[in-house]
């Protein structure tokens, strides 16, 4: 019995102590839990959304607010970071540049010009660049001829505003030759019937007109006939020039509201280094790669590729027809074009076969040749006939070649491998003697042979046989285990004095589905130096 209570007394000791351990932790708990629930709601942590800085959330709307595009504008409100719009910004101005190939933007330091002239010449209690005067100025430029009455006064209409002498506000009459996306001839004309120096752009000839609305006074030719009176104004019944009807002057109006022409019309998407700005983005891959044309100079291969599933065919003449339009713009680090390419790609299939085309495939290569160092590429491919677009943009370095070290090109795993030995060796994907189309998903099917190139360069010369002399092993693995080899015998290669060509297709009949690595093993017999560059590649059923 005793020992029964001695059991039952340590049991409640043990608890007695379990509880008093816990306590605290369990009450910290509670107390916490309470602070939160009373917590003052002003004195809660927010998740606020970071501030947009001044100079950036102002830019669309004062710096360039009459150039900017509406497109322009709902991409440059998207981007969430500065730098986006660091590279929005200079891209805006980019494509605005008469003359890329220079290190000035000469449209960008002739608008600031602009402004400064406009907010020094068309303030009037508000900034000169916010009046009517200094928006066409600063979209357009100074016109080519001025007709100015500062003071108005006493004024004899010309015979296409109905003739006849009246008395006007302060107002000017500025001509352009020509505008583009305007039209030829044009008159604006700027009134101010307030006498505050703040001229307005007038809606029809009439407002400046000081007497148009006193009974008897200021009567054109045909109002002092009588055939018509004052109430007829507006009506375009008295205006001998269309340009004067009311119908023009609203388009001109509108027409002189819009942002001006972009003098490359060719860049217009290239918006952000985020991509495109459309609805209905077109995917597409790229790929670039490098072949040692000399010392100075590398050939640079660009490769666009997209799947015919994503394209929009249409019939034309009863043919199925898609048709790719393609753009690229090549920069250096200074912000200097060095290269542009714009093509168009097109796939044709009968009635019948277009289901087939849609499962394979269209191409597009350019080769231009490069100095070693690092560039940029911004490419534009566009469905003509969805208007699918998107919009890439690729930093890349060519690299340099030693003269002294054994180097290759970039390993090529390619969907078409063909000799062009009986053939001129010119057109899209021809390098060297073959024809080179790259495999830009790096994906085939089992069974459709996998295509290599590559080009070794700078290798050792066997002074036997006055040849370069190599060895070269292709490696297949499959999860990091190599599933075996296949050697290449040196003699078999095309060369051009110390350039090697490796061209040969595997085939995949009895690659099981999967992720593969090919390894290609290169050992210079003369010198001792190897190189194994690599690629992946996948099968699928």
């Amino acid at each position: 019995m005793a020992r029964t209570i001695s059991l039952r007394n340590a049991l409640i000791l043990a608890l007695f102590v379990y509880a008093l351990a816990a306590s605290p932790v369990a009450f910290a708990q509670k107390d916490k839990k309470k602070n939160t629930d009373t917590q003052d709601v002003l004195e809660r942590p927010r998740k606020q959304k970071e501030e947009v800085k001044k100079i950036y959330r102002e830019w669309p709307d004062k710096d360039v607010a009459y150039i900017i595009t509406d497109a322009e504008r709902s991409a440059f409100k998207r981007l969430a970071t500065d730098e986006e719009r660091e590279q929005f910004i200079e891209g805006f101005w980019q494509r605005r540049d008469p003359d890329p190939d220079t290190d000035e933007n000469e449209y960008k330091e002739q608008y600031y010009e602009r402004i400064a002239y406009a907010n020094e010449h068309y303030a009037s209690g508000i900034p000169g660049w916010k009046t009517d005067r200094g928006r066409i100025y600063i979209t357009f430029g100074k016109p080519d001829s001025i007709e100015s009455h500062p003071s108005g006064g006493a004024y004899d209409r010309p015979s296409y505003q109905g003739g006849g002498s009246t008395t006007t506000y302060p107002f000017e009459t500025w001509f352009y030759r020509y505008l583009e996306g305007v039209g030829s001839g044009i008159e604006i004309e700027f009134v101010d019937p307030t006498g505050t120096g703040e001229y307005r752009i007038a809606r029809s000839p009439d407002e400046k007109d000081a007497l148009a609305m006193v009974p008897g006074a200021g009567l054109t030719l045909s109002e002092q006939l009588g055939r018509t009176s004052k109430a007829d104004r507006g009506y375009g019944n008295d205006y001998q020039r269309q340009q004067d009807s009311p119908f023009a002057r609203l388009q001109l109006l509108a027409d002189l509201a819009r942002p001006p022409v972009i003098k490359n019309p060719e860049l217009a998407s290239l918006l952000t280094g985020s991509g495109t700005i459309e609805d209905n983005p077109l995917n597409f891959d790229m790929r670039i790669d490098f072949y040692r044309q000399s010392d100075e100079r590398v050939v640079t291969a660009f490769t666009i590729q997209t799947d015919n599933k994503e394209l929009t065919f249409s019939d034309v003449g009863g043919v199925q027809t898609a048709r790719m339009n393609i753009f690229g713009r090549i920069t250096s680090v200074a912000g200097r074009r060095v290269g542009v390419f714009e093509d168009a790609v097109t796939a044709t299939a009968s009635a019948s076969d277009l289901l087939d085309l849609k499962n394979r495939k269209s191409a597009y290569g350019k080769t231009v040749p490069l100095a070693p160092g690092t560039y940029r590429v911004d490419v534009i491919v566009r469905d003509t006939n969805s208007g699918a677009t998107q919009v890439k943009h690729l930093g890349f370095t060519v690299p340099r070649y030693d003269a002294k070290q054994l180097s290759t090109s970039t390993l090529v795993l390619a969907a078409k491998l063909q000799s062009m030995s009986d053939a001129p060796a010119v057109g899209q994907f021809t390098i060297g003697q073959f024809k080179v189309i790259p495999n830009v998903a790096r994906t085939y099917r089992k069974g459709e042979p996998v295509g290599i190139y590559l080009q070794v360069y700078n290798a050792g010369i066997d002074q036997t046989t006055l040849r370069p002399s190599v060895d070269v092993d292709y490696v297949l693995l499959k999860d990091g285990k190599e599933l075996g080899k296949m050697p290449e015998d040196w003699r078999g290669m095309s060369d051009a004095g110390q350039r090697l060509t490796l061209a040969r297709m595997i085939t995949s009949d009895q690659l099981a589905p999967g992720e593969y690595e090919l390894i290609v093993r290169i050992k210079d017999r003369v010198n001792g130096q190897s190189l194994s560059p690599s690629e992946k590649f996948t099968i699928v059923q």
